[in-house]
């Protein structure tokens, strides 16, 4: 029998694994998709609408069976949020993820499914992304350490 820790990250692995099947098959590593998905005003292409309704409704399904269970089956808790506030710094990251968005036609989970690709323009946007979570480690621990 394998060990809890075994068992989580086999979970993790293939939670990780259908999400990127998901990812492909439903063409969200696409950036010209995504692209005009995004173009409202142009030649939009409404088919990533059944993709999300579709992730939206397994994870509502998903919720409703957690709020069910006392606890998770492989760990001891549930990870909710701790606060629920509205501050500046989710509101200044939901914006920069959807100009990011909006510009590349990447967000970070589709970004990493591209770097298989070898795709030049993902391997641009993950090493922004990544200088950007630098950037920031570096910043948040100055500004803690200044008190």
């Amino acid at each position: 029998m394998m060990n809890r820790n075994a068992l989580v990250l086999m979970a993790a692995l293939a939670t990780g694994v259908i999400f990127g099947l998901g990812l492909m098959i439903s063409q969200m590593i696409n950036p010209a998709k995504v692209m005009g998905f995004l173009d409202l005003a142009g030649d939009w292409d409404p088919s990533l609408i059944l993709v999300m309704g579709s992730a939206m409704a397994v994870t509502t399904l998903g919720v409703m069976i957690g709020k069910r269970r006392h606890q998770p089956a492989l760990v001891p808790h549930f990870s909710h949020p701790t606060t629920k506030i509205i501050d500046l710094r989710l509101v200044a990251g939901a914006a920069i993820f959807g100009i990011g968005w909006g510009l590349a036609g990447f967000c970070p989970g589709p970004a990493l499914m591209n770097l298989v690709y070898g795709g030049a323009a993902a391997a641009m946007f993950v090493s922004a992304m990544l200088a950007g979570m630098f950037i920031f480690n570096v910043a948040q621990a100055h500004f803690l350490h200044r008190g």
